[in-house]
């Protein structure tokens, strides 16, 4: 049986700062948890949201949506300097494709 902990997005990385393995939960930007391995940051972050996520409950609030629960609709606007939309209309017109396909295949990359 899941619980809701294990649907969030966790990452571990390293800081050279605290000379240790961080672990992060993107849904609680927050929460952090430090370690000297990779896999004890991630068990020490999971941990806490777990107990996070318990405390919420206790208090009737409710918790973030993961992000792997979301529904993306595969859109989004972005607002560029009028000078580079020119360059990437000018571009994709050239290759022969629309603008849309040429700005996906630039953020593919």
């Amino acid at each position: 049986m899941t619980n809701l902990g294990d649907k969030y997005t966790y990452r571990v990385l390293w800081s050279d700062e605290d000379k240790e393995y961080v672990g992060l939960c993107t849904e609680f930007p927050s929460l952090s948890w430090l370690s000297p391995t990779p896999e004890a940051a991630l068990k020490g972050v999971r941990k806490m949201v777990k107990e996070v996520l318990k405390d919420m409950n206790d208090r009737g609030e409710s918790p973030p949506e993961a992000l792997s629960s979301r529904k993306f609709s595969g859109k989004f606007v972005v607002r560029i300097p009028p000078e580079l939309h020119r360059n990437l209309a000018i571009e994709a017109q050239e290759q022969g494709i629309s603008l849309n396909r040429l700005v996906n295949a630039k953020l593919h990359r």
